[in-house]
């Protein structure tokens, strides 16, 4: 089987690459970033492809060169994980260019790829699966900033219509929702940039699931959720369709 899967350099996506080369899948990593250093064992079953998301172009490449280098022109999994954090910004600071950005990465992005995947799938008997990485953002508007918040929630709204619209071609399509998780997807952000004011808001929300002076394995390691995709792309899960899980913890229920 051969499995699709953006963010592939760090975090969550580099935690999915393992658990899917763990389970014998092919996988086809893509990130803006290189590949990483860490899959070295696996020349056969995982290759590459560095490259901007966000270009129209994208999608119809990361098709083509996956059934080109695996010569097959399956594709039975995509995993849209790639994303990029907001400044906090509420809607009164928020910047047209922080607005596009973050948008254009976790909601245009991955949009684009599933209709180039879809498109795929639907010449396929078996059809296949797509796991969307929303967050806990995108069943909330008390974490993050506007930009963030209403791409996660987009991508959840994606997810839903995708899943009812191809189910009669055996395309399942769901969605996790991350809590607080391990990764490096901050590391890049300005935080002298950030919207105070609506940082203070949040802090009261976040920290009834993660304090920052706490020690960090109360954080989740990025393989929790990368489990839930391995297990939602599986037959076990093959009544699953639809469905927006979360992997926080219980925060989903406030």
């Amino acid at each position: 089987q051969i499995a699709i899967i953006t963010g592939a350099s760090s975090g969550i996506g580099l935690a999915t690459v393992q658990a899917f080369l763990s389970s014998n899948w092919l996988v086809f990593g893509v990130d803006i970033s290189p590949s990483p250093p860490s899959i070295t064992s696996s020349p056969n079953k995982f290759h590459f492809l560095q490259t901007n998301l966000t270009q129209p172009s994208a999608p119809n490449l990361i098709v083509s060169t996956c059934q080109s280098t695996f010569n097959n022109p399956r594709i039975d999994a995509l995993i849209n994980v790639a994303g990029i954090l907001d400044k906090n910004a509420g809607v009164d600071n928020l910047q047209d260019d922080d607005w596009d950005r973050v948008i254009a990465v976790n909601l245009t992005a991955p949009v684009r790829l599933m209709r180039a995947v879809v498109n795929v799938m639907k010449q396929q008997d078996s059809g296949g699966c797509i796991v969307n990485v929303s967050s806990k953002a995108g069943m909330s508007g008390a974490v993050a900033g506007v930009a963030y918040t209403a791409s996660k929630h987009g991508l959840i709204g994606a997810t839903k219509n995708t899943a009812w619209l191809y189910k009669e071609e055996g395309i399942r399509c769901n969605a996790i929702c991350p809590g607080a998780v391990a990764t490096n997807i901050g590391s890049n952000i300005d935080r002298t940039k950030w919207d105070m004011y609506a940082t203070e808001k949040f802090k009261s929300v976040q920290n009834t699931h993660w304090d920052p002076t706490s020690s960090p394995d109360k954080i989740q390691d990025a393989s929790q959720p990368a489990d839930v995709i391995l297990f939602l792309v599986s037959d076990a899960a093959r009544g699953v369709n639809g469905a927006i899980v979360p992997v926080d913890n219980a925060w989903s229920v406030i």
